[in-house]
């Protein structure tokens, strides 16, 4: 028992010193822990809450919406919708190389190109690896759940109307910024700005919670242009056709309102689809309606009619000696087709009178000449705004030539756009005011009306040219096919050889075709022009008029414009039809 008790004394103090000791141990722990957790939670909150951050918070850019285009009606022209960018983080995919195999499959990207851009980029936290995916590409992509790879939100550029109205509208790049046409013109309006906010990324990149937005996006505010998309889609389909029937190189066709100035229609050809724009070319992409200019040829005619009824120098009953159908001017000779005689002033326009016309500017004094083309716009832009616009060519030393001045008077020696020719031509038409020109649909103001324009002629003047131009479409007229159904048209035909190195091609033309209609009071203005037509038919008349007679009888109807000239044969049929609708008892 002795013995015992001696052994149970040297165990108590045994056990004390391992429970202190254990003690020891636990104090020493929790100082440990709480001195880390003072030093993290106070002395170093800021160093700990910034590492957490880079590893988990990101700021990230939040995509802006660009404004759409609609035409005047409200129609879009162009649409931005939402798609997802799929991204990787270098840094976090460089250490699942094997993975990236399959997205590089997915993808169609090289395998060997994907890994080393990898590599060389691991110290950077973004890189694409596709823009603007469909949304089943993307899904497959992300159910793959390899770190480091994302999805990005943006914005997707679309184009209802396709190579319709390409030229006009243009468009933006994958960062959309404006590249071409309205996109680039109007790219501070419709650009919005992008916003920022404050995520949480989970392990593989993929952003799972909004923590704070520090700048909200801004949308691109809306632009309604003046283009009416039923007339844009009726006169394109019309100048293709025309194009492809006569083999032309290419053509541009222009419908501005006389009213105001703006432009209803602009197409080209050839064009390009928007939306696909793998094979664009220059040489689709030009608006060749701003950009390209040619010699207007006998078009010019009316105009240079206008400065000389406006001179007081001629008369609508004046008498021009065209015999023997050609002159001799400073060495050169001046020839009509054939000897028109003796023709009155407004006979020299419905015969396309060379010899008539350069007599008539010879009459004049240069500088009535000059003022009147300058007036119109010759020579300089238009103003529209459009990117790419050219001024055209109207040399003023020309005029000390009496050569010059009468070729000019013809259409030789001096350079338009189709816009140009348009806009010059919807003086006459809007009684002698020259609008601007505008590509925005024209706002009213309170007195609901539009903006005014400049005075460059008379009213006297602009309706004795237009009686002349109604010459032109008439049976003897050069440009009678460009009649419409029902309404008088004013117009003039132009058949210009093609000016190529050296000189003037011999086999080589330009066919064009300007009017307006209704011609009594003009709604519309339209300009037509095909480049170099190879299947035979070559003559303004031939070739471009029966383009405005397809397009401006369709328009009529789409504006619902009132006719002024019921054609004998409507006539004759409501005549029958009251004849033979008649009643029980023979009344009518």
């Amino acid at each position: 028992m002795k013995a015992y008790q001696g052994k149970q004394q040297k165990t108590k103090p045994l056990t004390r010193w391992r429970r202190s000791s254990v003690a020891l141990v636990f104090v020493m722990l929790a100082t440990t822990l709480l001195a880390k957790t003072l030093d993290m939670q106070i002395l170093h909150s800021e160093f700990f809450e910034e590492q957490g951050d880079a590893r988990q918070l990101r700021t990230v850019s939040i995509s802006a919406h660009r404004g759409d285009i609609v035409d005047r009606n409200g129609e879009p022209l162009a649409v931005s919708a939402p798609v997802n960018s799929i991204w990787l983080n270098p840094g976090v995919a460089k250490d699942y190389l094997p993975e990236i195999e399959k997205v590089a499959e997915l993808l169609s990207l090289d395998v060997i190109s994907l890994k080393e851009k990898i590599k060389r980029n691991a110290a950077r936290e973004f890189m694409y690896l596709k823009r603007h995916a469909s949304p089943e590409l993307a899904d497959s992509v992300m159910a793959l759940k390899i770190p480091g790879i994302a999805l990005l939100n943006e914005y997707r550029r679309y184009y209802p109307s396709g190579e319709v109205a390409a030229h006009v509208i243009g468009f933006s790049d994958i960062d959309d910024n404006g590249q071409e046409g309205i996109e680039l013109a109007f790219d501070d309006w419709l650009k919005g700005r992008p916003g920022k906010k404050r995520v949480i990324r989970d392990r593989l990149g993929r952003a799972f919670d909004d923590i704070e937005r520090i700048k909200s996006a801004q949308p691109g505010k809306q632009i309604k242009l003046s283009l009416d998309k039923r007339l844009q889609y009726l006169t394109y389909r019309t100048l293709k056709a025309a194009v492809l029937k006569h083999n032309a190189v290419a053509g541009s066709a222009v419908v501005l309102d006389v009213a105001t100035g703006e432009v209803l229609a602009m197409v080209n050809q050839p064009s390009f689809n928007v939306n696909d724009r793998k094979q664009l070319t220059a040489q689709a992409s030009r608006n060749r309606s701003v950009t390209d200019v040619f010699e207007p040829g006998s078009t010019m005619k009316p105009l240079t009619m206008a400065a000389a009824l406006e001179s007081g120098r001629w008369k609508p009953y004046y008498k021009v000696k065209t015999s023997p159908g050609f002159m001799r001017v400073k060495g050169n000779t001046i020839r009509d087709e054939r000897d028109y005689g003796t023709l009155d002033v407004g006979g020299v326009i419905e015969k396309s009178s060379n010899v008539g016309i350069s007599k008539i500017a010879l009459a004049m004094d240069a500088e009535e000449q000059w003022s009147m083309y300058q007036k119109l716009g010759l020579g300089m832009s238009t103003g529209s705004g459009f990117p790419g616009e050219v001024s055209g060519q109207l040399s003023l030393n020309a005029f000390n030539n009496d050569f010059a001045r009468a070729s000019m008077a013809f259409g030789y020696g001096v350079s338009v756009t189709s816009l140009q020719l348009a806009h010059a031509y919807s003086a006459i038409a809007a009684d002698g005011i020259l609008h601007p020109v505008s590509f925005l649909m024209e706002e009213k103001n309170n007195d609901h009306k539009v903006s005014q324009g400049q005075r460059v002629m008379s009213a006297e003047t602009a309706r004795e040219v237009r009686k002349m131009m109604r010459r032109v479409v008439s049976d003897k007229g050069t440009g009678k096919r460009a009649r419409v159904v029902n309404y008088s048209v004013a117009g003039k035909t132009g058949t210009v050889h093609k000016f190529i190195a050296g000189g003037y091609a011999e086999d080589r033309y330009l066919s064009v075709f300007a009017g307006m209609v209704p011609a009594g009071k003009p709604e519309l203005v339209m300009v037509v022009m095909i480049d170099e037509p190879r299947n035979g038919e070559h003559f303004g008349g031939l070739v471009a008029a029966p383009v405005f007679s397809t397009v401006m009888s369709g328009a009529m109807r789409l504006l619902d414009v009132t006719p002024d000239q019921i054609s004998e044969q409507r006539l004759m049929n409501a005549a029958t039809s009251v004849k033979t609708t008649t009643a029980p008892g023979g009344k009518v």
